[in-house]
């Protein structure tokens, strides 16, 4: 394999953003080596793939920064070897070895010949080509085949590369934190500095990071903060005692570890993300997505029909969440209550907690402005007659972030990290970071009544770093999993619980996007769509007295707009971005009545309900009409990969009732799948 050159973080020259977190920046690598392991053949097929998603081209405008963006192309060094290493290290693994199969064989004349049949052949010597040698008009077409065809692996191959290439185009940045892309599509970084500057970080007696530990201080490190350790030479062991060990630093392990923390118990946070503070963050997508969110950004369930945002920082989601904070609505405790035979759901207690979780992070009812997006559908969804809801934020009323979902910069928003983690630290709990729980300490005890029931003790755990050699054995009284419904089940299951029921049931709330584009010059909309708080409004899609659907805005950088956009070709895919700012983005989201399963770790299987499709066609047709009232030039649906699109100016209703028919199409026997026939269904999870 031949060795490449990879970007490394250095020499940032932006002011505002340099002092960021060396993790959370961009920039150009100078020394480390790739690690994607393609040959220089496969390579060369990337090259030629990613030229035909990003193509360089001629424009016609006088703005040399739009002309800059439409000359750049996705084959410029060093983009390929870049989205090979975010394809090999982010992407699922079965889809991983067709792509480099593919790669393969495109190659070679005849493997290329056999892939893309009388496209490799022309009447110049050698007569049949080779994949990177075809002209790129013939490579276009060869790809929007492949983005219709029957063939599976065909279409696999064309989403995988399309994702990969496009999202990396986007989110890579030079070292002063610029893309060629951004300037012409109207973007610029957050550059906002914390409002409140602390000279120590708000966890810093009670962090222990295991990226700047080794097996010579690691000991002394856990000691000096309270915790009981011995060596266990024989097991290659760090044998660690505490009272309550909390896997996880989100939401339920974050408030856990407070109260507890709080009573006198020792509690020991184990968090497998980094620790980062508002003076760290960069707001940069592309870097903010790989070191705080699960699967860096790119985790999908296994027939890639799903991508899943999760949080993966000490804060968990409340670190990267979108401000968006709900109590559980009254009809889903009285269900929990009493079809599920919960009845603390249905105490005044379970209130109490609601309300006390909601004042220690600052929740918060009004907003003083409202961003572009959230602009749109409060004004779509009041031309309308339909109600329009202010959400509560974990923020101040006055809360103006559009980037909060990268980490807030400001410091205003109020996550775990700021609050309930830093109760814990201040009644001597300890966490620990880059710290991977593998599997709990189960013993066997019989009870007084004569059956035998499992105790759990502790967990094993490891550094994700290989500068500490031993695992932790973490010996405690109380162990508690908050580590999500992603990671718990897997962690049961890898301990030995044999329960069927464990990994099952798994709800994701799926979600469906639709966009309207707004120019500047003919709407009265200020801002731009990734400004302002990332959801401030909201709209319940009712149908018989049952809510089905809610319509919110998401949060949308450049590299997640255009892999979230269909591909048509690459000049399209251009004109798409340079509308960018002005676009703006409303999601359907429904409580999904059928479910998944997760049993192993990264491996997530999800089916849609016909009840859910159903819920999410009406999300979408209501939405697209919301952004019609707004006053949008234009509207369409993310999850259509054939493209479609409506002018709205002039159009008569009858018009407009057929392209939301055709839109909202949704075919019930290949939902399931990666893709139908000239149509791809996305869904998100949050």
């Amino acid at each position: 394999m031949e060795e490449q050159q990879q970007p490394i973080h250095n020499n940032i020259s932006n002011n505002k953003l340099r002092n960021c977190h060396p993790l959370l920046s961009g920039g150009t690598r100078k020394t480390e080596k790739y690690t994607h392991g393609l040959s220089s053949s496969q390579i060369q097929s990337l090259t030629a793939i990613c030229e035909t998603f990003i193509p360089p081209l001629q424009s016609n405008s006088v703005n040399p920064d739009v002309t800059s963006f439409f000359n750049a192309s996705a084959s410029q060094p060093p983009l390929p070897n870049e989205v090979a290493e975010v394809l090999v290290n982010k992407g699922v693994p079965q889809g991983v070895a067709l792509v480099k199969t593919l790669l393969k064989v495109l190659s070679f004349r005849f493997g290329t010949l056999l892939l893309c049949g009388f496209s490799a052949i022309d009447w110049n010597f050698p007569f049949v080509h080779n994949f990177s040698e075809i002209p790129l008009e013939k490579r276009e077409k060869i790809l929007q085949r492949w983005s219709k065809g029957n063939f599976l692996p065909f279409r696999l191959f064309f989403l995988i590369t399309r994702l990969f290439t496009i999202f990396t185009f986007f989110a890579t940045t030079d070292d002063n934190f610029e893309n060629p892309a951004w300037k012409a599509m109207g973007y610029k970084v957050d550059d906002r500095e914390c409002k409140k500057h602390q000279k120590e970080r708000p966890l810093e007696k009670g962090i222990i990071e295991m990226v700047n530990e080794n097996d010579s201080t690691f000991i002394h490190s856990l000691t000096q903060k309270g915790l009981q350790v011995t060596q266990d030479h024989h097991q290659n062991l760090y044998k660690i005692k505490c009272d309550v060990v909390v896997i996880g630093s989100g939401c339920g392990g974050g408030v856990a570890a407070a109260i507890l923390a709080s009573s006198g118990q020792k509690v020991l946070v184990l968090e497998k993300g980094n620790y980062f503070t508002a003076q760290d963050y960069s707001s940069l997508e592309g870097p903010s997505l790989s070191e705080m969110y699960e699967g860096g950004g790119f985790f999908v369930s296994n027939d890639g029909k799903m991508i899943i945002f999760a949080g993966k920082t000490v804060g968990g989601g409340s670190a990267v969440n979108w401000s968006a904070s709900f109590k559980t609505p009254d009809n889903v405790l009285k269900e929990w209550a009493l079809d599920h035979k919960i009845p603390l759901f249905g105490t005044s207690e379970y209130q109490y907690a609601m309300d006390e979780v909601c004042k220690r992070i600052g929740v918060t009812y009004k907003c003083t402005k409202e961003g572009f997006q959230n602009q749109v559908l409060r004004k779509g969804s009041e031309n309308l007659g339909l109600d329009v809801e202010f959400v509560g934020k974990n923020s101040s009323e006055d809360h103006y972030c559009g980037s909060c979902s990268y980490g807030c910069r400001t410091g205003d928003k109020k996550g775990t990290d700021t609050t309930w983690l830093v109760d814990a630290v201040n009644c001597n709990a300890v966490i620990l970071t880059g710290c991977k729980a593998e599997k709990f300490i189960l013993s066997v005890d019989d009870n007084q009544s004569g059956t035998r029931e499992k105790i759990c003790s502790g967990v094993i755990a490891k550094s994700l770093y290989g500068n500490i050699t031993k695992k932790l054995q973490i010996e405690a009284k109380v162990t508690i999993s908050a580590c999500g419904t992603l990671n718990t089940p897997p962690l049961m299951i890898a301990s030995g619980l044999q329960n069927p029921n464990i990994g099952k049931n798994l709800h994701l709330h799926p979600v469906a996007m639709v966009w309207g584009y707004f120019p500047e010059d003919k709407t009265s909309y200020e801002g731009k769509s990734y400004e302002g708080g990332l959801i401030t409004s909201m709209h319940k899609v009712v149908s018989s007295g049952e809510v089905r659907a809610i319509i919110q805005t998401p949060a949308m950088g450049p590299a997640a707009f255009s892999a979230s956009n269909p591909w048509i070709s690459g000049k399209d895919l251009k004109e798409r971005m340079l509308r960018y700012s002005r676009t703006c983005t409303l999601f359907t989201l429904v409580r999904d009545k059928g479910w998944g399963t997760v049993k192993t770790e990264g491996i997530v299987k999800y089916r849609l309900d016909q009840i859910d499709k159903e819920n999410l066609k009406l999300g979408l047709r209501q939405a697209l009409r919301i952004l019609v009232a707004a006053g949008a030039e234009e509207i369409g649906a993310l999850h259509r990969s054939d493209g479609q699109r409506f002018k709205c100016k002039g159009a008569r209703e009858e018009d407009l009732e057929e392209f939301l028919d055709k839109v909202s199409k949704v075919d019930p026997a290949t939902i399931s799948r990666i893709s139908t026939y000239k149509e791809w269904k996305w869904s998100f999870t949050l």
